[in-house]
């Protein structure tokens, strides 16, 4: 039993320090792409070619002088950022990294041990059969720390953010849990582990073309990331939630955003992209198996998955930045129709299509590849079609210029 716990210790340490580590660099990598894109210099003082800027930056955060508003709730303002932060790390609880089973063979098809009772997957931290309600749990809890944030700072502008943070949540956590869906119906599970295992034979985002592009949207909104920071809005509200914050209760909010941007980009991942899979994977495991031994054939499925995982959730992010660097703001409005009126009722639409044909599928024997056709061409059908129609990029039509209600 201590030595369970003791590994368990162990496995929780090194991924909060390899996510920390990650959400620094995310920093790095994300301010350089963005002078990429707009023609400009990036970070380049701190260190070789700026990669101890991330460094630097902590440094300046933890001496720079820490301020709380007069008027503030104190217990609670100081709360906020941890309430923020915490549901942003523990969500990595479930996620499977890679497929590394120690001191046992492990099955080619589900990466379950074999032969030996207790052995399992070291890359994943816990294997729990709720693991998507478990996600969807903890990314709802975040809010309140922004909400909470807003309201102890004693600012308009600050409460205004938070506000704006509650209402945003709302509105796009029900399009995000209803995109999550469609790949649990199809896997058959609410468990990490066991969608990736359903994706062996063809990724999920084949059939849930439509239900990805909906996370994406909805994930976006949901860590407030541009074109949908209207909650920290600069024009607007200063700052947001966090313009009464400084030193290290301010980068604790930073620091939320982006480790929760990495784990979205985690869950997309394992949800829709076949999770640490990748082609050949346990061939080449086997091969190195016969050749040195089971502990070198482990070791190199573990290295070779962790990093096919990690490459996928790097594409993910660099789309995430390049929809920041491309699409402006928009506006409060459009924001609200966005979630409501287009992106609720098309994952509705996707659950149901994903059940018919499902359903169908297993009643009349179809094969698995003619389930994935009809939902791809549902799903590549109703984009274009929204597509050409423009709805969500329009919201409430803007007074003409010259009109009374203009002036």
């Amino acid at each position: 039993m201590w030595l369970n716990i003791g590994i368990f210790v162990v496995q929780s340490l090194l991924l909060f320090f390899i996510v920390a580590t990650g959400f620094a660099y995310l920093t790095l990598l994300e301010r350089r792409l963005l002078a990429k894109f707009q023609h400009r210099v990036g970070p380049n003082r701190a260190g070789p070619k700026g990669f101890l800027q991330p460094a630097a930056d902590a440094v300046k955060l933890f001496f720079k002088e820490d301020i709380i508003p007069r008027e503030a709730d104190r217990a609670i303002y100081l709360l906020a950022p941890i309430i923020a932060t915490v549901p942003a790390i523990v969500i990595w609880a479930v996620i499977p990294l890679g497929c590394w089973v120690f001191g046992a063979p492990a099955d080619p098809l589900t990466c379950v041990p074999l032969g030996l009772e207790g052995a399992r997957n070291v890359l994943q931290l816990a294997d729990t059969n709720v693991g998507v309600l478990y996600l969807l749990a903890v990314t709802g809890i975040g809010v309140y720390g922004i909400t909470l944030a807003g309201w102890a700072s004693a600012s308009k502008y600050s409460m205004l953010g938070g506000i704006r943070a509650a209402a945003q949540v709302i509105s796009y956590e029900l399009a995000l849990g209803l995109s999550i869906l469609g790949a649990c119906m199809m896997a058959g599970s609410f468990s990490l582990r066991e969608i990736v295992d359903a994706q062996r034979g063809a990724w999920f985002i084949i059939p849930q073309i439509l239900g990805f592009l909906i996370f994406i949207l909805s994930a976006s909104a949901e860590v407030v990331r541009a074109p949908f920071d209207l909650v920290e809005a600069e024009q607007e509200l200063t700052g947001g939630y966090s313009t009464e914050y400084s030193s290290m209760k301010f980068a604790l909010f930073f620091m939320a955003e982006y480790i929760k941007l990495i784990a979205v980009s985690a869950i997309a991942v394992t949800l829709f992209l076949g999770g640490w899979r990748f082609p050949g994977l346990f061939t080449l495991g086997q091969a190195v198996t016969d050749a040195f031994g089971q502990f070198a054939g482990n070791l190199t499925i573990g290295i070779v998955s962790s990093l096919a995982f990690m490459l996928k959730v790097l594409a993910f992010l660099f789309v995430s930045i390049w929809m920041r660097a491309s699409l402006p703001r928009i506006r409060y409005d459009q924001l609200m129709n966005l979630g409501w009126r287009w992106l609720l009722p098309l994952a509705l639409g996707n659950i149901f299509a994903t059940a018919l044909v499902v359903v169908l599928g297993e009643t009349l024997g179809w094969p698995l590849l003619v389930q994935y056709a009809v939902l791809f061409v549902l799903g590549a059908a109703t984009i274009v079609g929204v597509t050409r129609i423009g709805g969500p990029a329009r919201g409430r039509k803007l007074p003409e210029e010259g009109t009374q209600y203009a002036r």
